[in-house]
């Protein structure tokens, strides 16, 4: 009896165990089944493996593998079996495509069992299969991702760094480009090696903060020099850190673009030396310090406007800027020359002892300009009258030294040119002159006391009108009347060039529509906006008040501009010029050549004409040089799908050159001179006649 309860007993104890083993088996994610051999059929499975291939745990005892799996399956996995059969632990990742239908990704591992420790015999397989589809699927994008990252860093211009906690673990091609360094050169190096000591900690500060805005930082490149660049960065989880990604953009054109911005913005942009409004920061500062006595010496060319008048525009442009050079040698380092405008320059003498220091500095001025300048390949002589201001002893702010010195200047001129004078007291009166000549002028705008005067443009190829520029003059109390060029450079000086531009703007109009509306003139009609004005006024905003208030159609309305409008503020430049051309309103470049000529520009603007300068046109056609810059810039315009015209057209000779080049338009007084609006109407009606004849 013993023996029996024994015997069931243990019985017992076998079926809980295999229960146990059960519910260990069925419990687990992990498949698993286990295979005798060497029939390889299935001696046990756990619930997750025979649903997996479509059985149940008792449906699928007694099955080999093929038919547990199915032949698909079995052609897939039966050189793995047959390692396994041969005592080799085999593990691999094959996709699984299950009863129904769905794919999964799995890893196998066949696991050979001895029935001794010596692994003497074989007798089975144990089957351990672990679903890793979403391990797998993440991995696969890691990669997908990462494919993509690698051909969108190789395909981009700008450099891109992968770093973590600073450390570089990527980058792209880009980068060696911009940095001089080979991809091996810099991995396992901190990104932080390659920022300029003074930027170090900006760019500290935004890796570890993890903010994504652009920054400004400066690199320095294999050999040395500095870069300045703006770095872009964002942290993102990689391979289960954190890393930084880092786009690397050379901005030196842009810093360049700011840099020439800000100095144009104090600078003369013909000499380029130094303007008023940089002047009189340079001297307030030299002032606040107090060290020292100051000179200022007031510089002007005597009979500048002679050669302008003579020899044109482009010939006191390189005058100018060869007085500018010797004037830079005459001086310290630590002193300044500037120029005011025009033929007005300005010299700031720091640390002087004495007055006769000042002298010493005029007295070179006045020897550098006595050797002979070469401009247009003629020589010529040019003296300069010069004043000298002192401080204490004249003034306490730069606006007093200024003034005292121009007042001196005056003094030099009145006492035969050519010479330096100091300041004395007394000489105010020509300062007083100036406040005469302002207080006419604003007497003048008050009472509208201007006229235009109108110059024809014609066709060079049949001589029909086209067009007239509307050309201002100053009915002056005294001296009569009185052209733009003795007064707009004044006004513009004192800020009073905006009113009379507006005069300008809307008489020009009203004139055109009248005639219109006689039926005499169906032609634009050109008024010319200065830079100041450009700048300084609402241009399209007022363009189109007067359009509207005069009732002239925008179509016969042109603004000429200077060249130097569109070389500063580009943004404000384009969009003041798209609102006009929205307006409909045509625009011309001025003086065309005399400038910077830029094609950049004449890209960019929306642009109708060029005006060639009279300067070039005078000499033509025995100016060979002449001959070819006015060639030049009809092709240019031809190309551009710009009209030329020329300007100063004095001699049938130039009118028959023009026309074999094929300009469009000419004005001079070959053609007419400018008349005002009464001899301009008789000269309509004539045309008029002559042409219908």
């Amino acid at each position: 009896m013993p023996e029996t309860i024994n015997a069931a007993s243990t019985a017992e104890q076998g079926r809980s165990s295999d229960l146990l083993l059960r519910l260990i088996a069925d419990s687990v994610p992990a498949l698993m089944a286990y295979f005798d051999l060497p029939g390889l059929r299935c001696l046990f499975a756990n619930q997750g493996y025979a649903a997996y291939n479509g059985h149940s745990t008792e449906s699928i005892l007694g099955l080999t593998v093929q038919e547990a799996i199915g032949d698909k399956a079995w052609q897939a996995i039966q050189p793995h079996v047959e390692r396994s059969s041969r005592g080799e632990h085999v593990k691999y990742a094959r996709e699984q495509t299950l009863p129904n239908g769905e794919s999964r990704m799995i890893e196998v591992n066949l696991i050979p069992h001895f029935e001794d420790a010596q692994k003497l015999r074989q007798v089975g397989s144990f089957v351990l299969i672990t679903d890793i589809t979403e391990r797998w699927r993440a991995e696969r994008s890691v990669r997908e991702s990462e494919e993509r990252m690698r051909k969108f860093t190789e395909a981009t211009d700008e450099a891109i760094v992968f770093h973590r906690d600073g450390l570089i673990s990527d980058g792209n091609e880009a980068l060696y480009r911009l940095t001089g360094y080979a991809l091996h050169e810099v991995v396992g190096l901190s990104i932080f090696n390659f920022i300029s000591p003074e930027w170090r900690a900006v760019a500290l500060d935004y890796t570890r903060s993890g903010r994504e805005d652009p920054y400004e930082v400066t690199i320095r490149h294999k050999d040395g020099h500095a870069i300045p660049v703006e770095v872009v960065g964002k942290t993102m989880p990689f391979h289960h850190a954190d890393y930084r990604i880092v786009v690397v953009r050379d901005i030196t054109a842009r810093k360049q673009a700011q840099e020439r911005e800000a100095f144009n913005a104090l600078h003369d942009s013909l000499t380029q030396l130094p303007n008023r409004r940089h002047l009189m920061d340079r001297l307030s500062q030299a002032l606040a310090r107090r060290q020292g006595r100051l000179a200022v010496l007031f510089v002007n060319l005597d009979h500048f406007k002679t050669v302008n008048d003579s020899l044109g525009h482009h010939a006191g442009d390189q005058l100018l800027r060869e007085v500018a050079d010797r004037l830079r040698h005459c001086v310290g380092e630590a002193d300044m020359v500037a120029r005011l405008g025009s033929d007005e320059f300005v010299l700031v003498l720091t640390g002087i002892h004495a007055p006769d220091d000042a002298a010493q500095v005029a007295d070179a001025v006045l020897q550098a300009m006595r050797t002979v300048f070469t401009v247009g390949h003629l020589p010529l002589t040019m003296s300069p009258s010069i004043g000298i201001s002192l401080f204490p002893d004249d003034g306490a702010s730069g606006d007093a030294l200024l003034r005292c010195a121009d007042a001196a200047m005056q003094q030099a001129k009145d006492s035969g040119r050519g010479n330096r004078q100091f300041y004395q007291p007394g000489m105010d009166l020509r300062a007083m002159e100036v406040l005469q000549q302002e207080r006419l002028l604003r007497e003048a705008i008050a009472d509208n006391a201007f006229v235009l005067h109108y110059q024809p443009q014609i066709c060079l190829k049949d001589g029909a009108l086209r067009g007239f520029e509307a050309l201002v003059r100053w009915r002056h109390p005294v001296r009569g009347l009185v052209g733009p060029s003795d007064f707009i450079t004044f006004a513009e000086s004192r800020g009073l060039i905006t009113p009379i531009g507006r005069w300008v703007l809307h008489e020009a109009c009203r004139q055109l529509k009248a005639w219109q509306d006689e039926g005499l003139a169906l032609v634009p009609v050109a008024v010319n906006l200065s830079a100041l004005e450009f700048r300084q006024r609402d241009v399209a905003g007022e363009i189109a008040a007067a359009l509207e208030a005069t009732g002239l159609a925008p179509q016969y309305l042109e603004i000429e501009l200077t060249e130097s409008v569109l070389m500063h503020q580009t943004g404000q430049v384009l969009g003041t010029l798209q609102a006009l051309k929205d307006l409909g309103v045509g625009i011309s470049i001025d003086d065309f050549g005399t400038g910077y000529s830029s094609l950049a520009y004449l890209k960019r603007y929306p642009i109708d004409k060029l005006k060639i300068d009279r300067s070039f046109v005078m000499d033509t056609p025995d100016s060979a040089d002449d001959v070819a810059i006015v060639t030049a810039i009809v092709q240019m315009g031809r190309s551009l799908q710009l009209q030329t015209v020329a300007e100063g057209v004095e001699t049938t000779e130039q009118m028959a050159l023009l026309r074999s080049l094929d300009c469009d338009l000419a004005q001079g007084h070959l053609i007419s001179v400018p008349m005002d609006a009464p001899a301009i109407r008789q000269w309509l009606l004539a045309h008029s006649t002559r042409t219908a004849a």
